[in-house]
């Protein structure tokens, strides 16, 4: 079905071209933005289909710190996500030591990538040109190198058929992004032209050349914005009408708040995340709503995406499996959270469905750790102490022996 698309008039948009834009710029930004801030934990799958978190493997420091030597984590996802949102294909190559284990992750831009299916069209490879980023490159860094699927990340988009992904600059993107490049470009010429003229001069005698010229030069002068104010001379029965143009005749800011909405429409981001703050009430009333609406309808989508790559190259048929942790980005407030927990540890003698180490690891606490002495201190005076029973025999005054004494 994505071959019936074509290319938007003018040809396809270039990444440097999209990026100036301030719309697709803080789209792009938000949305790797938040997935590169995500935490991602890796799990032990047990055989009773439980997942437990391990706080120790070897791939922590890769998935959450560094790439590689060259790239931090942060770093490394925000690019490979912009890739996926810009060329619809997001490349990394898996670097694996003699024994197989993963060291590394490169990102690779996808310009230098060409994907390619074997003769029985069962698998990848990837052709991958030299990195134009090193300055003097060796003679094997100088080389195109063919790079197998297992040794290879690649996320794509919407419209993939079974080699690569549709890029949005190509055909989503293109004619929004075209229109809001030519609306900035218009707007910028506009401006530096001293926006329109708002007056025209009329003379009942023809000027001579000289005339011309001198009435011409004057208008120049009066163009910067250092002379704007100052009064003209004119002569020869010369007189100044103004022009009446409104702005809203050309519809300049409204043809540039369209197109926000139509690039935001493109990525899925809520247009009052790009400062767009019209037309924001179908998003909730409250910024943990909103936050949840982004993170349900928006990241979902990459994140399974990238989650489901990572899960079956590196992690393949084995126990092991990475999750990225959304509950900083879905979570409510803190007394609606700490509200919820309670319930979850059974408040008022409801059923308990959590235990406190559980409780703990959701807030990002050591699941295990002990209570710091003054809390626990704290707690057990705060606890009510609870009034002895009353055996038979007890000298203990029953009511009636209280109103006597008193």
């Amino acid at each position: 079905m994505f071959s019936t698309f074509v290319r938007g008039e003018g040809g396809n948009i270039s990444e440097s071209s999209a990026l100036s834009i301030s719309a697709v710029y803080a789209c792009t930004q938000i949305v790797s933005g938040a997935i590169a801030s995500l935490p991602m934990h890796i799990y032990k799958r047990e055989t009773d289909g439980d997942k437990i978190r391990d706080y120790n493997h070897d791939l922590w420091w890769v998935l959450n710190e560094e790439f590689s030597p060259r790239w931090t984590a942060a770093a490394g996802w925000q690019f490979l996500v912009a890739s996926k949102l810009l060329h619809g294909n997001a490349y990394a190559e898996i670097v694996r030591s003699k024994s197989g284990r993963v060291k590394a992750l490169i990102p690779i831009h996808p310009s230098r990538v060409r994907p390619i299916a074997t003769e029985d069209g069962s698998r990848l490879v990837y052709e991958v040109a030299p990195d134009t980023t090193i300055d003097k490159p060796s003679a094997e860094a100088s080389k195109t190198r063919i790079i197998d699927q297992d040794d290879m990340i690649h996320v794509a988009g919407l419209g993939f058929d079974g080699v690569k992904g549709i890029s949005p600059l190509s055909h989503w993107l293109n004619n929004p992004a075209h229109i809001a490049r030519e609306s900035q470009r218009f707007a910028r010429s506009f401006l530096e032209n001293n926006s329109r003229p708002d007056f025209y001069i009329k003379s009942e005698q023809n000027l001579t050349d000289d005339q011309f010229n001198d009435l011409k030069e004057m208008l120049e002068q009066h163009r910067s914005p250092a002379n704007a104010g100052k009064a003209m001379i004119l002569e020869g029965g010369m007189e100044v009408c103004p022009i009446t143009m409104p702005l809203k005749d050309m519809q300049l800011l409204e043809t540039r708040k369209f197109q926000v909405e139509e690039i935001c429409r493109v990525y899925g981001v809520p247009p009052f995340m790009v400062g767009h703050t019209e037309k924001t009430t179908s998003w909730g009333s409250g910024v943990s709503e909103m936050g949840q609406g982004f993170v349900r309808f928006t990241l979902r989508d990459h994140l399974s995406a990238f989650t489901a790559e990572l899960n079956r190259k590196i992690f393949r048929r084995s126990m092991f499996c990475t999750e990225f942790d959304t509950r900083e980005l879905e979570r409510a407030n803190t007394k609606e959270l700490f509200e919820a927990l309670r319930i979850a540890l059974g408040r008022a003698g409801e059923q308990p469905f959590m235990n406190i180490g559980e409780v703990r690891e959701f807030i990002s606490l050591p699941r295990n750790a002990e209570l710091p002495k003054a809390i626990t201190a704290g707690s057990a005076q705060s606890e009510p102490k609870s009034e002895p029973a009353v055996e038979p025999g007890d000298d203990t005054p029953d009511d009636g022996d209280l109103d006597a004494q008193s």
